[in-house]
């Protein structure tokens, strides 16, 4: 899909920022696995589409079984996320629909059981980095025509 803006060319400064962001979020401790699906969590919730298939792409190259792909989407009815996984899945809707959701209690308290203070700092920023790019992705991309 054409860019409606080159976004690296418009800003360098701005996007060599985030793709220093993206750096250090992919060296964070977080398991491979776990990251896969936040991101494509993410994307699905965010309807960008060039993200989903690049988040569908990778986690397939990391391993990742088809099955758990294809159910991320409805992952609260699925038996094959661990706590852990639904956990995070859990706060990546929160925090992607945080003007909705406003990070409640409820939603912490579950994600403080399965992770350590360092862990839910990690997965939040993140959750908070797919998001950025989600919004650059969805706004600078013309999308075709239905």
């Amino acid at each position: 899909m054409p860019s409606r803006t080159d976004i690296h060319q418009a800003s360098p400064t701005a996007m060599k920022t985030l793709q220093a962001v993206e750096q250090a979020v992919s060296h964070l401790p977080l398991e491979p696995s776990l990251v896969a699906l936040v991101k494509l969590r993410v994307s699905q919730l965010n309807g960008c589409a060039a993200s989903v298939d690049r988040y569908v792409h990778e986690a397939s190259l990391q391993g990742e079984s088809e099955r758990r792909l294809y159910t991320v989407a409805v992952w609260r009815e699925s038996p094959l996320f661990s706590d852990r996984e639904q956990a995070a899945l859990n706060w990546a809707e929160c925090i992607t629909r945080i003007a909705a959701s406003h990070a409640p209690d409820a939603d912490y308290d579950q994600l403080s059981q399965r992770f350590s203070e360092a862990e839910r700092v990690d997965l939040t920023l993140l959750i908070s980095t797919v998001n950025s790019w989600n919004r650059l992705t969805l706004s600078f991309t013309t999308r075709p025509a239905h």
